[in-house]
């Protein structure tokens, strides 16, 4: 199936590796123009390397308020235009609710929730028609995880952000969904799992298809999501987890 990605331009936030990674890879694959952010300029750099021709590496942190122009005028420069994004960022820090200090609320609350919050607002008015909007969340929206309290806190309010853009952008032709991962192999999961030799094969057995995620899988169903292809579903709470979220 032809997803229309083809000369189409997007920003990912949070790329270099992981899901955004993998989402970014799935784009080019196809077709599209993408702007490659994450905080760290090595891995940037490698990954922009890596996708080759389409990909550009920009070197951003969600939490800093000048990153959302940033990325929008370098869409603008190097594609001429933006037809859509994709927040990812990495997990916030994992622990119970006792053990979390105010700085580390205020340090999530910037990257993880605001962070979004300014993306969105700041692109809303260079996207193209048709454009598309995809938020990374986590299955926290739907059942708290446990020792993950900042997850828990923040990913259900963007969940519900996602809902109202959905209704406030739509008469102009935006879609907005959020993409709700289930166990995926990144490095998150990996230092999740850290020291403790038995969680894969607990989580595997949990897991309907009875196996972790790849992260291209992720990739292949966000890109479809953000593609032309998908032109009629936003407000769309999208699952990518193996069938391991009972919930509806």
């Amino acid at each position: 199936m032809d997803l229309g990605l083809h000369g189409r331009a997007y920003i990912v936030t949070g790329a270099s590796r992981g899901l955004g990674r993998a989402t970014a890879q799935a784009l080019v694959d196809d077709g599209a123009n993408v702007i490659v952010s994450g905080r760290t300029a090595q891995h940037v750099e490698r990954a922009a390397t890596e996708l080759g021709k389409g990909a550009v590496g920009v070197v951003a942190d969600n939490a800093d308020p000048q990153t959302p122009q940033l990325l929008i005028d370098r869409a603008r420069q190097e594609f001429g235009r933006l037809d859509g994004l994709l927040v990812s960022v990495g997990g916030p820090p994992s622990g119970a609710f006792s053990q979390i200090d105010d700085r580390q609320w205020r340090d999530s609350f910037e990257t993880l929730f605001l962070g979004a919050v300014r993306l969105v607002r700041a692109a809303t008015p260079a996207l193209e028609p048709g454009a598309a909007i995809a938020l990374v969340l986590s299955s926290s929206v739907r059942s708290p995880l446990a020792n993950l309290t900042l997850s828990n806190a923040f990913r259900p309010g963007l969940a519900m952000l996602v809902k109202q853009l959905a209704d406030e952008l739509g008469p102009g032709g935006v879609r907005v969904m959020a993409l709700v991962p289930g166990r995926i192999l990144t490095e998150r999961t990996a230092a999740l799992d850290a020291g403790d030799p038995d969680a894969r094969r607990r989580s595997e057995a949990a897991i309907p298809l009875r196996r972790l995620g790849e992260p291209a899988e992720f990739g292949r169903v966000a890109a479809f999501v953000l593609s032309p292809a998908a032109s009629y579903l936003t407000g769309s709470v999208v699952t990518v987890d193996g069938g391991v979220i009972r919930a509806l």
